[in-house]
């Protein structure tokens, strides 16, 4: 059985859209409808007149695509796709923080769970956080989670009073200066771009700074060819794609192997997206209070300018 074939007769049949982020393999990207960051597909979620919803992600995305799609069914090829920074943050834990710093606007890095979006007063994506900390009044004390990476780098741009979750992701924490450094004295000309979920070591050899987007879109349009790319590797798909004449490099995690794949992200396959599609299985389920308080978080976040 051709699973592909099979996929878009689904989608035409049942008025489904796929949503895959960048960090998919490359055989799930080239079947989505869109494949975008967290923010994009945030906004790609909210405003498609799809019946149903195939998120090719992991279960923080495709919970975000429900709350912003109550009436919609969003479904999810595998069920264990989670996010270990999402599960960093325990919302019973942050209740007890926000009772600590009762006067601080809580921001959540959307990679979270809907219970923690609930109790946040507005979210962000790595795309805009410097934009949403910058929108809140500056006598306003800020509570960020739930990655230390990113708030310790926002926090280091914006120089605001931020508490800041001990939270990061598995990914991205394991990515070293060291091995940086390595691969940058094989490759001398190579720019260094980075995630700012990465270490701040990391950060400060890096040549550029962004999101998964934002790292797209600086590598077609850099005048450089090569290319040494902290985040993970999936996005070197839509790298190749947009630059073919250019080289790209992933750090090595240790001298044995490049083990930096998410293995939440790699979960889905195509045969899982094509069964789940089939018998409208691994639907995402929240309450509808639950819902309300976070998509407010959510829509707080959008409506930054």
């Amino acid at each position: 059985m051709n699973h592909c074939e099979e996929i878009i007769k689904l989608k035409k049949k049942k008025n489904a859209i796929i949503l895959a982020h960048y960090y998919q393999r490359k055989e799930i990207q080239e079947i989505a409808d869109f494949v975008g960051d967290s923010l994009e597909l945030s906004k790609k979620a909210l405003s498609t007149n799809a019946n149903i919803i195939v998120f090719a992600g992991v279960y923080f995305m495709a919970e975000t695509a429900k709350i912003l799609n109550p009436n919609k069914k969003v479904l999810i090829p595998d069920i264990d796709a989670g996010c270990s920074l999402a599960d960093s943050c325990n919302h019973n834990d942050l209740k007890k923080l926000k009772d600590k710093y009762p006067d601080y606007v809580v921001v959540s890095y959307i990679n979270c769970s809907a219970e923690v979006k609930a109790l946040s007063d507005i979210i962000c994506t790595s795309s805009n956080a410097i934009k949403i900390v910058n929108s809140i009044p500056k006598d306003k004390g800020i509570i960020f989670t739930p990655d230390k990476n990113l708030g310790n780098y926002i926090k280091s741009v914006t120089k605001r009073d931020m508490v800041i979750w001990d939270g990061s992701c598995i990914v991205h924490e394991m990515f070293s200066m060291e091995k940086i450094i390595e691969l940058k004295l094989l490759y001398p000309n190579a720019e260094v771009i980075a995630h700012p979920e990465c270490k701040q070591p990391v950060l400060n050899i890096s040549d550029f700074i962004g999101s998964t987007s934002a790292m797209l879109k600086y590598t077609a349009e850099s005048k450089s060819n090569e290319f040494i790319v902290a985040t993970e590797p999936g996005i070197i798909y839509q790298m190749k794609k947009m630059s073919p004449h250019k080289k790209f490099y992933i750090p090595q995690i240790d001298d044995y192997c490049n083990c930096n794949d998410c293995k939440y992200m790699k979960l889905t396959t195509i045969e899982k997206i094509y069964n789940v599609l089939l018998n409208e299985s691994n639907e995402i389920i929240l309450e509808n209070e639950l819902m309300e308080k976070a998509r407010k978080s959510i829509l707080n976040m959008l409506e930054v300018k």
